[in-house]
C-alpha cells in the first residue's frame, strides 16, 4: 500500500498544530479546575466567565459574546441563570432600546470578590517552580495568535 504524500507542515506550523492541540487539552483542564474551584458557590467556570466580563461596569449581552468569543445566545443563556440566581440583573441601556446591560448584583459582586480570592490563591500555586519570564511569553504568544485569527474574521 503506497501512502500518498499531503500538504507538509512547516517547522512553524507544525510547531503551532503542537500548540493547539495542548491549548485544547489545556483548555479542558483549567475548565475542570474552575468548575472545582466554584463548585460550591453555585458556579460554573462559563459562569464565572460572564460574571467577570462585567466586573468593570455592564454591558449588553452582544458586547460580553464579543469580548468571549462566544454566540450571543450562549451568553444570554447563562446571564439568564445569572439573573434567575440573583448574580446579575438586567438593566436599561441609555445606546439601545431593547438591548438591556448584564450588570452585577451586590450579591454577585460578593460572590465575585470569593471567587477571585480562590482563584489568586490557586494560580499562585499553580504556578510555583515555573519560570515568570517564560508563562509571559506564552502569554504573548497566545495573544498574537488569538490576534491574527480575530483579525481574519472581519
Amino acid at each position: 500500500m503506497m501512502k500518498s504524500k499531503g500538504p507538509q507542515h512547516t517547522p512553524g506550523g507544525a510547531g503551532l498544530t503542537a500548540l493547539i492541540l495542548e491549548t485544547f487539552r489545556f483548555n479542558g483542564q483549567l475548565l475542570a479546575a474552575g468548575d472545582g474551584l466554584t463548585a460550591d458557590l453555585g458556579l460554573t467556570s462559563a459562569r464565572w466567565q460572564v460574571m467577570g466580563a462585567i466586573v468593570a461596569g455592564p454591558l449588553p449581552v452582544a458586547q460580553v459574546a464579543r469580548n468571549m468569543g462566544l454566540t450571543r445566545q450562549a451568553v444570554q443563556r447563562l446571564a439568564n441563570v445569572l439573573a434567575e440566581e440573583g448574580l446579575v440583573e438586567f438593566a436599561e441601556n441609555p445606546n439601545h432600546r431593547r438591548a438591556k446591560l448584564v450588570r452585577l448584583t451586590p450579591r454577585g459582586e460578593e460572590v465575585l470578590r470569593e471567587v477571585s480570592r480562590r482563584q489568586v490563591a490557586w494560580s499562585n500555586q499553580l504556578a510555583k517552580g515555573l519560570d515568570t519570564g517564560a508563562i509571559a511569553d506564552a502569554a504573548a504568544t497566545v495573544k498574537a495568535l488569538r490576534e491574527r485569527l480575530e483579525v481574519r474574521k472581519t
